[in-house]
């Protein structure tokens, strides 16, 4: 029986110089083309991507990176289990797309070592800047690697970085929302359910959510309950939830640090004939998708996730293009008045009054 592969003439590598002989331009103009450079003509362009497609042609990014930029940048997300983070990837991608860069995504599951070691593997494969979601990684750490490789942090609270910049939803302000948004519907007994903190707590959107929850309630004159608080790896997280929900002490509205609390708390409440509001009115966190179906109509604060994706590109291609000063953004949570709530049209005068996208600079 005959190897057909054997037989096979080895395909000769296409190379940037194959590109040009075939497109009858110069290897800069292909170079260009392939970067994106300013100054390239539609009619150039056409030619160099004609050509590269007909090849099948694939520029190396490594040696682009001995040369300069690669064009890609890394993006390390803490748990990709979160259904708030698509937005924000989409946010990322919308604004380097256009700009000719790439994204690779990496997950450090709040693992210091596992974010260390990624962090240090797209620094190795010469990405020209990074994005961190709520990284756990201390400030000393993240700006050690900065000296390094421009890099935006999302979701960290840290106003005191100079080496890095950062890119924040006003979390104190979206807690105060919610407690608002209970008081207009007359609910006087409100508290919250966070996580128990971890080792990043300091800089964490929890904390900061955490602190407004308090501050909110302090500002209203209503009595402070002690914040309910569970691991988010806990084995038995459901029956301390189940518990929770039982406790004929419980408050009657419950602010949620995230959706992914929210969302399972409402299902567990509604199997055990808690009926929501009636007797349990639930405000979340992030607005995410399953929030907006029908069967599940959770109100929700939304910190908008692809702007501030959107914002974080456009942050880090600043850096990367050599700007030097540290930047600290804020953007403004909005609420999302749904079922869980109650009656919307008091809530909704809420997030009327406090409707903004605007950005600020963190102090």
């Amino acid at each position: 029986m005959t190897n057909r592969r054997a037989e096979e003439p080895e395909r000769e590598r296409v190379t940037i110089r194959t590109v040009a002989a075939h497109a009858g331009v110069s290897v800069t103009a292909v170079s260009k083309v392939t970067r994106n450079a300013y100054g390239v003509s539609e009619a150039l362009r056409k030619k160099v991507e004609d050509s590269i497609a007909i090849l099948g042609y694939r520029p190396s990014r490594a040696a682009q990176g001995l040369r300069g930029k690669t064009h890609t940048i890394g993006v390390l997300l803490i748990d990709i289990r979160n259904p708030f983070l698509p937005d924000v990837i989409g946010g990322i991608n919308d604004v380097m797309a256009p700009a000719n860069y790439r994204a690779m995504i990496g997950v450090g599951e709040s693992r210091s070592q596992l974010e260390t070691s990624l962090i240090e593997s797209m620094i190795d494969y010469k990405m020209d800047g990074l994005v961190l979601v709520a990284p756990s990684l201390p400030a000393d750490v993240i700006s050690d690697y900065a000296r390094q490789i421009p890099i935006v942090a999302v979701g960290y609270h840290d106003s005191g970085v100079k080496t890095f910049d950062t890119v924040n939803c006003n979390d104190q302000k979206g807690a105060a929302l919610a407690v608002e948004a209970f008081q207009a519907q007359g609910y006087l007994d409100i508290g919250m359910l966070s996580l128990v903190a971890g080792h990043a707590h300091k800089v964490s959107v929890v904390r900061q959510r955490e602190v407004g929850f308090r501050k909110a309630i302090k500002r209203a004159g209503l009595e402070e309950r002690p914040i309910a608080k569970i691991a988010l790896e806990a084995p038995d997280r459901e029956n301390i939830m189940r518990d929770y929900i039982n406790n004929p002490s419980r408050p009657r509205a419950l602010f949620c640090w995230s959706d992914l609390d929210a969302i399972k708390l409402y299902d567990m409440a509604t199997d055990m004939g808690v009926k929501v509001p009636d007797e349990l009115a639930i405000i979340g966190y992030d607005n995410s998708p399953t929030t907006a179906l029908r069967r599940i109509d959770l109100a929700s604060i939304d910190q908008g996730g692809a702007r501030l994706g959107e914002l974080a590109a456009q942050t880090l291609l600043s850096r990367i293009s050599g700007r030097k000063d540290a930047v600290k953004l804020l953007i403004e949570p909005t609420l999302v008045p749904r079922n869980s709530l109650g009656r919307v049209d008091a809530a909704s005068q809420i997030c009327r009054m406090w409707e903004s996208h605007e950005v600020a600079y963190e102090r």
